[in-house]
């Protein structure tokens, strides 16, 4: 067994090799990065007797002989910021999986897709459709709203001034840390199965952001008041209400096989 994971480099990309190196033998990790620089979990990887392979989603021929030898392929979705490019990214990973004789494709995709995304405008359906139409085993990984939103809420200045402010409205959460989705994602790659499953990796549970400001007093060891303010904005809150960031499932900590990362444990990263 060889399992090939694309976008190594990237921040969820290492954490899932970082958990594969404590599941199966070495020799059968593969890393696919676009730059042959190493990080720690790529060193590590190299070192133990896993591979590190040139691999750039824009090259076809790269993406063909990375996949060579591959029986499992993880495709973790392009950043570029034009779907377009996305799109035409990922078809070229999967047409040379299946040249490649890959036998089973997994894919990060996007968890809960509104009605008005699935069109021929979302590059994670679109996505899908090729993977499907390619003949290949596939499992489809629908990420949740990551947690770094909270990066841009002003945490620090909440905690200052004993206030978090947001407009108003109904906002609630489903949001989930990389390294949560990256044990899910890599007790899958490691396990037998899972061909033919679309898994909604959000969490089981909402937050809104009277919680975040409960949170947040625990951490400043006084008030810390949520205050819906007009005056508020930031691109952030457009694109949250353009997602479904309220639907829940319980795929993600079955796969985890333990609970998903607390809100208090969840934003600590971003008030260090």
């Amino acid at each position: 067994m060889s399992i090939l994971i694309t976008g190594a480099t990237g921040q969820l990309g290492n954490l899932i090799i970082e958990n594969l190196l404590t599941k199966i033998p070495t020799t059968e990790i593969i890393a696919g990065v676009r730059n042959l620089g190493m990080s720690s979990t790529l060193k590590a990887l190299k070192d133990q007797g896993g591979e590190v392979r040139s691999m750039d989603y824009d090259n076809p021929e790269t993406c063909q002989k990375a996949c060579t030898g591959v029986n499992k392929l993880l495709l973790i979705s392009s950043s570029h910021t034009d779907d377009s490019v996305r799109l035409t990214q990922h078809t070229n990973v999967i047409h040379a999986a299946r040249e490649a004789g890959v036998e089973h494709i997994l894919y990060t995709s996007f968890a809960f897709p509104q009605t008005d995304l699935k069109d021929s405008s979302s590059v994670h359906r679109l996505t899908e459709k090729v993977i499907f139409d390619s003949g290949m085993k596939y499992t489809i990984l629908c990420s949740g709203l990551y947690i770094d939103f909270v990066n841009v809420l002003g945490l620090h200045e909440a905690i200052q001034s004993g206030v978090l402010k947001t407009p108003a409205g109904d906002w609630r959460f489903n949001a989930v840390t990389r390294s949560d989705l990256a044990r899910a994602i890599a007790n899958v790659l490691a396990e037998k199965g899972h061909e033919q499953r679309i898994y909604e990796l959000a969490a089981p549970r909402i937050w809104t952001f009277a919680d975040l400001a409960e949170v947040l007093t625990e951490f400043a060891g006084k008030p810390i008041i949520h205050s819906e303010d007009v005056s508020v904005q930031h691109w952030i809150y457009p694109f949250l209400s353009s997602i479904d960031t309220v639907s829940t499932s319980q795929d993600l900590e079955l796969l985890m096989g333990q609970p998903v990362a607390s809100l208090k444990e969840s934003i600590v990263p971003f008030l260090n």
